[in-house]
């Protein structure tokens, strides 16, 4: 993650701020004490200042009502992740479900988090939203690494030139007579070879990669599911450990991932790129 959830909380905390001052329920109470504050002249009984007070009694109420809201708070923090985890720079329309689907329960965890009560689950749902997050970004970290990956114009032309390259390789070998050549024919076959093989591994890698992604979102689902059903007592009996463990394996495991295939696609882009064919 580019950014950290710490960083993202403040700024979601600021956004929350901001809609609690502006929200029109507040233009309609501000609009409210000023129309009945210039009308205050005819209502002998009732104080000028009285209207004011009022207003302001009523803004603050409003104003602490939606810091305290759970649903806006779960919200506006999405819609930080949204920035942060933009599914519009992923292309492939499959990959870019995938992460609204994993938005979807980040918001979900969210909003669950901000509804309970302050005691062990609260504080225990506060960090499993904060490694759902971490969940989030190594899904969407894949998912764009496969979305690059995809429209790779480069390995695409390796994929689709590499038989043909090798086949004129292994012509000219068969009609060439120059010991020196040969043996150069040789290394650029066997060069050929590796980088052909390495094209059809990471074509398996990616293939597999796919599945995992989709693997981990019902994962997703299924520990959300746990999460959501969990009381006070499964937070000290052992369960939450689990849960914990569960989501910190994925994480690892798609960590990894996203590293053998960034690697593995570092590798074969400067194998090409440094090339160099008799």
């Amino acid at each position: 993650m580019s950014v950290t959830r710490p960083e993202l909380e403040k700024k979601a905390r600021r956004a929350v701020r901001q809609h609690a001052f502006f929200r029109w329920e507040s233009a309609l109470v501000l609009a409210g004490t000023i129309v009945m504050t210039a009308l205050s002249r005819p209502f002998s009984w009732w104080p000028w200042w009285g209207w004011p007070l009022l207003g302001l009694i009523g803004f603050i109420a409003l104003f602490y009502s939606s810091l305290g809201d759970a649903e806006t708070n779960a919200r506006v923090l999405l819609e930080f992740y949204r920035q942060q985890f933009d599914p519009d720079r992923i292309h492939d329309q499959a990959l870019r479900q995938e992460v609204e689907v994993m938005l979807e329960y980040q918001r979900c965890i969210e909003e669950q988090m901000r509804e309970q009560r302050r005691g062990a689950l609260r504080d225990w749902l506060t960090d499993t939203a904060k490694q759902f997050s971490d969940w989030t970004g190594s899904i969407y970290q894949l998912a764009l690494r496969l979305d690059v990956y995809k429209r790779g114009e480069l390995l695409a032309h390796e994929r689709e030139s590499a038989p043909h390259q090798i086949e004129e390789l292994a012509a000219r070998r068969r009609l060439e007579r120059d010991p020196v050549i040969r043996r150069e024919l040789d290394a650029a076959l066997e060069a050929m070879g590796k980088q052909w093989q390495s094209l059809r591994d990471l074509d398996a890698q990616i293939k597999q990669a796919e599945a995992d992604l989709k693997a981990s979102t019902a994962a997703l689902a299924s520990i959300y599911s746990q999460v959501e059903l969990m009381e006070d007592g499964d937070v000290s009996g052992g369960h939450a450990d689990l849960v914990d463990a569960d989501i910190l394996k994925q994480v690892n495991d798609l960590d990894g991932l996203v590293g053998r295939i960034a690697r593995q696609c570092q590798g074969i882009s400067n194998a090409v790129s440094s090339a160099s064919f008799v």
